[in-house]
């Protein structure tokens, strides 16, 4: 390292003025630690700071809340409603809003209008249909009976991620997301000797944007695909009885998401069987 001759001189002049011998070597060797320690400081400094960029620029990045795997991805947003859509969300909700599960004459939440709730996907099958219906909290399932004092299918409330308050992100587990293994009643698949009561096995849940199709495996000797769209999806087959035939069949089934090429993106084996609503009391 070369010696800084200016602070030397400098150095010299002040000793000499304060008429002190001078060593010039003890002078150069002090001039030179303070260029070192200059020099080092302002490594240390130009490190900080570009360390604190870093940490800065880490910090403003968003993560999705309620997320366990750091892979997790899903839709970001909710589509438009058209009118026909709007009508058959408010057709879906003579309440005004969902309902709660344990009494569904009773509005759930008190605060959530039928007008923030999107139709969000269908599947629609040779007897009917089922749509996922979805605000930014939660979902509900909405099924159009044939008789007109059961229409439509209780719409009762889930928050997405099965915990009060619930957001679109909540809960996401990787590109692949089942969000309910349920059951919803078809009154248009009903006969006079059926014991289902037109019930029907469903399966909804939220998807990454590469995947394209999403296929059930109901347990049961059935395989469908599901309707998907806009980064969510329904499937829904007709419901079975167990071989004491008085109680439905409700194995846990396996859902395959696919992309564009037909590869496995994300699979989720056997995901049980639950009434929809809320996981937990409802959050103060």
């Amino acid at each position: 390292m070369s010696v800084d001759e200016k602070t030397i001189a400098a150095e010299l002049r002040r000793l000499a003025d304060a008429s002190r011998p001078v060593n010039a070597q003890a002078m150069a060797a002090r001039a030179v630690a303070r260029s070192r320690r200059r020099r080092l400081g302002w490594s240390l400094a130009a490190g900080a700071l570009a360390t604190a960029a870093v940490v800065g620029a880490l910090v403003v990045v968003p993560t999705a809340r309620n997320t366990a795997d750091p892979t997790a991805s899903g839709p970001t947003a909710l589509p438009e409603n058209t009118s026909e859509q709007l009508q058959a969300v408010r057709d879906c909700m003579p309440l005004g809003g969902p309902v709660d599960g344990m009494n569904p004459r009773e509005r759930y939440p008190r605060d959530a209008d039928a007008e923030d709730f999107r139709e969000l996907v269908v599947h629609r099958d040779a007897v009917g249909s089922t749509a996922l219906v979805g605000s930014e909290a939660g979902f509900v399932l909405c099924t159009p009976q044939k008789y007109e004092e059961a229409f439509p299918s209780t719409p009762v409330f889930t928050p997405w991620g099965l915990a009060l308050p619930g957001a679109l992100d909540a809960g996401l587990s990787g590109p692949l997301t089942v969000d309910a293994h349920t059951m919803t009643t078809d009154s248009h698949a009903m006969s006079d000797d059926d014991q289902t009561g037109g019930g029907y096995r469903v399966v909804v849940g939220r998807v990454a944007q590469e995947v394209t199709r999403v296929e059930i495996d109901w347990a049961d000797g059935r395989t469908t695909d599901a309707a998907v769209a806009d980064g969510f999806f329904v499937g829904r087959v007709p419901a079975r009885q167990k071989a004491d035939g008085k109680h439905l069949d409700t194995p846990s089934p396996t859902v395959t998401a696919y992309d564009g090429s037909g590869q496995v993106i994300s699979r989720k084996a056997g995901v049980l069987f639950a009434p929809l609503g809320p996981k937990h009391a409802e959050a103060s």
